[in-house]
């Protein structure tokens, strides 16, 4: 079995990516190097994998069977079979591995010793920054890596709710998390949409919309879809109304991110502008090791809210990834 697991949002369409240059074009006023986006959009991405904390004691066990010393990583088990390993800049426990193409038949990954995941989607996890004992709701959570990132980084302590439109997308989520041994995951099949009012309130939201995908370019499956404008301009209203119902949802003083693997201002800013209130503030962050540019306030003719400009747009070319767009909104008030 071949296993990558995509940037997360939104269905594949069956016909294959054609013409990267083009689906771009209406962003070449907004990136710095043109030709490197486009050069870097033609490239298959990197294969990235994460040690799973909770599983640390097989680890060690896997480790002193292959002859490494016990403090060994996921990454110095990998290398010791001759794989080309590279610690991530910006996230511990996580490594680009080079000549591992079927990273599902390794022993770590069946023991559920790491996950295999895109670069750039395990960052909104971390500018969620959930912590232990925190009632934590992924609305639209399928397949599943944002959850299990968010799930091990409390140390399995509180409570994720993993809600999903659709029930058969929801078996990968299922099989993750008990492969990761995952025990702070509830799994809802639920249409965001209209998620119950009285579910909340949730001290965190991750928020990772379908959208068109437009991030996925270096996907090199054959079944990845490429992003076509009347995907970009049909989705603001679908993603505006699970903000809106997300919005209602999350405590005083409790953090949203709102996220999507495309460039699109008008499936991130616009959507921002017109479904956020006064009681949001789209707070500035970064991480450090992995860059992005600022959102924009004015697109199309129109001017949008000015903390629309505190989003983080993670360009292909910046730092070898797929596409994102994230912004970390906090609802005013404090926690009553």
């Amino acid at each position: 079995m071949h296993l990558r697991e995509p940037g997360g949002c939104g269905e594949y369409a069956a016909d294959p990516m054609q013409d990267t240059t083009q689906a771009l074009l209406r962003y070449k006023d907004l990136v710095d190097d043109w030709e490197a986006l486009v050069e870097t959009s033609h490239r298959p991405l990197p294969l990235v994998v994460w040690e799973n904390p909770l599983r640390r004691a097989h680890v060690e066990r896997l480790a002193i069977a292959t002859g490494l010393d016990r403090r060994a990583t996921v990454g110095e088990l990998l290398a010791s079979r001759g794989y080309e390993v590279e610690p991530l800049a910006w996230r511990g426990g996580a490594w680009r591995v080079r000549g591992l193409d079927k990273p599902g038949r390794t022993i770590e990954h069946y023991l559920g010793l790491m996950h295999v995941q895109e670069e750039v989607s395990l960052a909104p996890s971390a500018v969620l920054g959930a912590e232990s004992g925190e009632t934590v709701l992924d609305l639209c959570a399928a397949p599943g890596g944002k959850t299990a990132c968010i799930a091990v980084g409390m140390a399995n302590r509180g409570t994720v709710v993993a809600n999903d439109l659709r029930p058969q997308r929801l078996r990968a989520l299922r099989s993750n998390c008990e492969r990761l041994g995952i025990r702070n995951v509830v799994v809802t099949p639920i249409n965001g949409t209209r998620f119950p009012d009285d579910a909340g309130p949730f001290d965190r939201m991750l928020l990772d919309v379908p959208c068109s995908c437009e991030g996925n370019l270096r996907d090199s499956r054959p079944t990845a879809r490429r992003a076509r404008r009347n995907q970009v301009e049909g989705r603001g209203g679908l993603q505006a109304t699970l903000l809106g119902r997300a919005w209602k949802l999350l405590r005083p003083g409790g953090v949203l991110v709102y996220s999507t693997c495309t460039f699109a201002p008008e499936e991130n800013e616009l959507v921002l502008d017109h479904a956020l209130g006064e009681d949001a503030t789209i707070e500035p962050f970064s991480i450090a090791g992995l860059r992005h540019d600022a959102g924009v306030s004015h697109w199309a003719g129109k001017s949008l809210r000015a903390d629309c400009a505190n989003l983080a747009r993670y360009w292909p070319h910046h730092n070898d990834t797929g596409g994102f767009t994230i912004a970390r909104v906090r609802k005013a008030g404090a926690h009553g």
